[in-house]
């Protein structure tokens, strides 16, 4: 074990490509759904970790993802490149007559990775044609988007289960892909079965046969081995790894990136993300799994809140003299910590990084900081999150240093859901506030409550802040804390807000879930009031 942090990733040579799929294979998890704020938000926090390729989905599929791809340029992404996703040409019909081709060369992007058969048993019984019309499909596809000046990455279905039942016909297709001109060979474990020794042979077979390719992998979880065959392929030669944030994705998952990632940099020497970078990484993962409304993994390798806790005894005793007895690496190289027992100093140095993050300085402050702290610890005893409300956080920290932040008082509310014999539900809210000396009351409608709350309270404020016009409420979810309570359960309410200049996000939480979105509400209005007075 190294005995600085920084000795483990400056011994790093050979760039490993990083390919993240959240925003399209992750989706596919049961129970994730994203909305466009949420794709962007998370592509975000991915280039900002230094992810080299993000896949955006399929251009041109859906409303969704044809707006994604529209604003996604609007991101200044630093590091990463935008990927268009889809597949070859249709069978028996040329590239230029593929709706799915030209939508992914009018995707803006540089990149385009498309999806091709590999196994001669799918190629027959799932396209059902002939086995040299995929090969055509394969080659004449990459050609096509080449011609049209683009990065193509070529990922082979199925590869590993077809090359075992027809190895001969499995490079074939490869070949095909390397004759279109493809930048990548892409070997997907696409059914999660094999074991990590076959995967190792297999792609050393491939990283032989092509010599001057560049050899990916792509791999699905579902024996319990998608971390372990992806570095077994990445240790027979592949240099680009595909996968998703926090494992995410269809069945029980995709390679998990987050753990991936450090083991490929820390453990295996190669240049993946860089020490600063890899310092961010569970505020990354937590980042996206509160993005996505799941709650993070606290038994997670390397980013779970569990992955250096140590519980008493022996180990809590012995982390003291020799951490390397019971840590396998430094926590804080990707920016987790050591826990032994809670205290006022556990969690100061990434309280300081964040609060500076949000623009305070609490360096010179130790007891505010260490006040900021247990209030941050309090509330999150009582089901707060502030990965994905760093909003709510700032007017904490605020509220530390300066007192209580309000530009007006709550004097009521009062929300009404009518039923009408139409079967439409009208919901109407009613919000009474003082601005200073004066009292303003309005009601007004909306779809929900929190919809009708929202035009309610920019009613009653607007002439005395007009600039809440340009307060958007962007998106709303919703998480149950502790379901086994029934009707007593405690909410948490994430809202996402933006005014055309950014986004940020606050969080309510309470039994009372029109209570819950309703402190959400506030604190949103009360931080995008804030950015227009600075």
């Amino acid at each position: 074990m190294a005995t600085e942090p920084e000795q483990a990733v400056e011994q790093a040579s050979e760039h490993l490509y990083i390919y993240d799929a959240t925003l399209r294979d992750g989706e596919q998890r049961e129970g994730i759904t994203m909305t466009v704020e949420d794709k962007l938000r998370i592509a975000k926090c991915l280039d900002q970790l230094g992810i080299d390729y993000i896949e955006g989905g399929y251009p041109g599929s859906n409303p969704k993802d044809i707006e994604f791809f529209s604003r996604v340029r609007d991101l200044d992404l630093m590091h990463a490149k935008v990927t268009a996703f889809g597949s070859t040409c249709r069978k028996d019909i040329s590239p230029d007559e593929d709706e799915n081709l030209r939508a992914l060369a009018n995707s803006g992007c540089e990149v385009a990775t498309i999806v091709g058969k590999a196994w001669d048993e799918q190629v027959v019984r799932a396209l059902r044609t002939e086995l040299a019309e995929n090969l055509r499909m394969v080659r004449e596809s990459c050609a096509w988007l080449k011609g049209r000046g683009m990065t193509v990455f070529f990922d082979a279905e199925h590869f590993y289960d077809g090359y075992k039942c027809n190895a001969s016909y499995a490079m074939e297709v490869l070949a095909a892909a390397v004759e279109g001109g493809a930048d990548c060979l892409v070997l997907c474990e696409t059914n999660g079965g094999c074991l990590p020794h076959e995967v190792h042979d297999i792609t050393s077979a491939v990283v032989e046969r092509f010599p001057g390719s560049q050899v990916g992998v792509h791999t699905h979880d579902d024996s319990g081995c998608a971390v372990a065959n992806a570095l077994e392929a990445v240790r027979a030669g592949a240099r680009q790894v595909q996968g998703c944030a926090n494992g995410y994705g269809e069945r029980v998952g995709n390679c998990d990136l987050m753990t991936l990632i450090p083991d490929a940099e820390l453990k295996m020497g190669f240049s993946v993300l860089g020490a600063e970078r890899l310092a961010t990484l569970k505020a990354a993962s937590r980042f996206v799994a509160e993005t996505v409304n799941l709650t993070p993994d606290s038994h997670a390798p390397y980013v779970g809140d569990s992955a250096f806790a140590h519980k008493g005894g022996l180990h809590a005793s012995a982390i003291a003299r020799m951490p390397e007895a019971y840590e396998h690496v430094h926590p804080e190289l990707v920016g987790n910590l050591t826990r032994v027992v809670m205290s006022e100093l556990a969690g100061r140095a990434s309280m300081l990084a964040k609060a500076k993050a949000l623009g305070f300085d609490l360096s010179d402050n130790p007891k505010l900081t260490a006040d900021v702290l247990e209030e941050i610890k309090a509330r999150e005893n009582d089901g707060y999150s502030y990965e994905a409300a760093d909003a709510s956080l700032s007017l904490l920290i605020r509220e530390r240093i300066d007192g209580p932040v309000s530009h007006f008082t709550l004097e009521s509310f009062r929300v009404i859901a009518d039923k009408r014999e139409d079967g439409k539900v009208v919901t109407e809210a009613t919000v009474k506030v003082l601005v200073g000396d004066a009292r303003f009351i309005a009601t007004a409608e909306g779809d929900g409550p929190v919809s009708a709350l929202d035009h309610a309270l920019r009613q009653v404020i607007t002439s005395a802040y007009p600039e809440v016009e340009r307060i958007e409420l962007t998106d709303y979810k919703v998480r149950i804390l502790n379901e086994r309570a029934g009707t007593d359960a405690t909410t948490r309410v994430l809202i996402e807000s933006g005014d055309g200049a950014g986004s940020w996000g606050t969080v309510g939480v309470s039994t009372n879930i029109i209570e819950a979105s309703w402190d959400a509400l506030l604190a949103s209005i009360e931080y995008g009031l804030l950015r227009q007075e600075s």
